[in-house]
């Protein structure tokens, strides 16, 4: 199965600007990997809650589609809230 995730890059980084981000129902998330520089996105909060439920979501490559091209990455790490049903923070790695 493939996913495709909507997102933006986003321009302010830091603990405050994800905070924002996160009253707003949006995910703050970065790209990274060997060899290119890191990328700082956001999406929708709900472009991801029901995705991630599935076990290879986690196991495939997924597409984010930043301004206009396609970028296909993995997920490396997520970070959920302790008790709500919330994604955090997620880091993809470029596949």
């Amino acid at each position: 199965m493939s996913y495709t995730i909507a997102a933006q890059i986003r321009t302010e980084i830091g603990k405050g600007s994800s905070r924002r981000l996160r009253h707003a129902n949006k995910v703050p998330a970065v790209i990274y990997g060997p060899g290119k520089e890191a990328i700082s996105i956001v999406f929708d909060h709900k472009d991801i809650i029901n995705i991630q439920a599935n076990d290879d979501f986690y196991n495939t490559d997924l597409t984010i589609a930043l301004d206009g091209k396609d970028v296909l990455v993995r997920v490396q790490d997520m970070q959920r809230h302790a008790y709500k049903t919330l994604v955090e923070h997620i880091d993809f790695k470029f596949a």
